[in-house]
């Protein structure tokens, strides 16, 4: 994170000989910023560009376009599961989810009789099939390497929560090797020499973000918690005799049990509904209500699919101390509760925290240009970041490279 050349003050005046301590302060924060540098900066630029993954994916699918103007009033969530179902009355409605933003239809996810995944699109005020969707697109591409790197989530998320102790790392060490940081927040960068400026980029990048880095630490810490068997209990179960899992079967029955969980919990924003399984015979209706930053899951109902009665409702507000905190890492992680604009805020800093993976590998390599009094190139800049990863630069290719290599896989879950 923020840093400064050993022996140097932050506006790059040569001072006495740093002591033993600070020297070791120095190696560490550069030992932590340099070593997995390829890892963490592929980490940190797919989180980043996953923020914006649904807008990526509405970008490149016509059929998840609506007009604004043509959306009012309360979604209709009977019509637009009716709608799918004329179109797809074999295919079986796994969940069906509210447009992220208004310019957006509805979302459902689709399983064919042969166990094909897809989405289907409807607007959400007239419930009419806009068409479907492959099941892998940049939110599915961005969010498997990011989150796990294509591997088994038991697997990748452990390996790349992880990463989160070194972002820990680096952000204690920071505030020691950046003598008096709080006086870097207005100060300009220098373009004299590639050194002098890449420095500069990196103290102001480091003290603007320090909260967001902190906030990464700290949701990534909680990824990592879960992932090793700290998950929190789920809200509620309910279970009733299976109703049969094709669209044309589950699309009639969901109007009665939409009515009895609306009359069970009048006050919920209904943002996703979980249609029957072939083991359970229940609608989930998830949402928000008072509770503030938790994932749409933390509030809901569930009826039985059969008679459209209610068994069971659950509020966030009445979770558990670990619930909450478990529904709170995603929306923060990604700064999805604040809709557009949270995102743009987490897509900038997010970018801002690349910057400063790849310009600390900057700062060490034009610092060893210097130190050789030699003019700094960027292909020497490469090769001398390269040799002082040393033999870690091989886990940061060997993830990179899996990542990389299993997208096929991915595409080939779809079918």
């Amino acid at each position: 994170m923020v840093s400064v050349g050993a022996g140097e003050r932050p506006g790059g005046v040569a001072q006495a000989r740093p002591t033993k301590a600070a020297r070791l302060w120095w190696q560490v924060h550069q030992w932590t910023g340099l070593k997995l540098s390829l890892f963490m900066s592929f980490i940190l630029l797919t989180g980043t560009l996953a923020v914006f993954s649904h807008e990526m994916d509405w970008a490149m699918r016509p059929a998840l376009r609506v007009d604004p103007a043509t959306v009012s009033g309360p979604m209709d969530w009977v019509a637009m599961a009716e709608g799918i179902a004329r179109v797809h009355p074999d295919a079986t409605i796994v969940s069906l989810e509210a447009p992220v933003d208004p310019w957006f239809a509805a979302s459902a996810i689709m399983e064919t009789p042969d166990g094909r995944h897809f989405f289907a699109y409807a607007h959400p005020a007239t419930g009419v099939w806009h068409g479907d969707g492959d099941w892998v697109g940049a939110q599915r591409i961005l969010r498997n390497m990011h989150r796990h790197l294509n591997l088994p989530t038991a697997i990748g998320v452990p390996i790349v929560s992880a990463l989160s102790i070194l972002l820990a790392i680096s952000l204690v060490t920071s505030f020691v090797v950046y003598k008096k940081w709080w006086r870097g927040f207005l100060k300009s960068v220098r373009w004299t020499d590639a050194r002098t400026a890449w420095g500069d980029v990196h103290r102001l990048a480091g003290v603007w973000g320090l909260w967001f880095v902190g906030l990464m630490v700290v949701t990534g810490l909680w990824y990592l918690v879960e992932s090793l068997g700290g998950a929190a209990e789920p809200f509620a179960r309910a279970r009733a005799a299976p109703v049969g899992v094709t669209a044309d079967v589950t699309a009639p029955r969901l109007a009665s049990s939409l009515e009895s969980a609306r009359a069970a919990f009048p006050d919920l924003r209904i943002e996703r509904i979980v249609f029957p399984t072939d083991k359970a015979g229940t609608f989930q209706f998830h949402g928000q209500h008072r509770a503030i930053l938790v994932r749409p899951r933390a509030n809901g109902v569930i009826t039985d699919a059969g008679d459209g009665r209610t068994l069971t409702v659950w509020d966030a507000r009445e979770a558990s101390v670990h619930q909450r905190i478990s529904e709170m890492a995603d929306p923060l992680h990604f700064g999805t509760f604040g809709g557009i604009w949270t995102k743009l805020v987490w897509f900038v800093f997010g970018l801002m925290l690349t910057a400063l993976s790849v310009s600390g590998v900057a700062i060490y390599a034009t610092r060893l240009a210097r130190s050789e009094r030699r003019a700094p190139r960027w292909r020497a800049a490469l090769v001398d970041s390269w040799r002082g990863m040393g033999h870690w630069r091989w886990l940061s290719v060997v993830a990179l490279v899996t990542a990389l290599a299993l997208l096929p896989a991915l595409f080939g879950q779809a079918a």
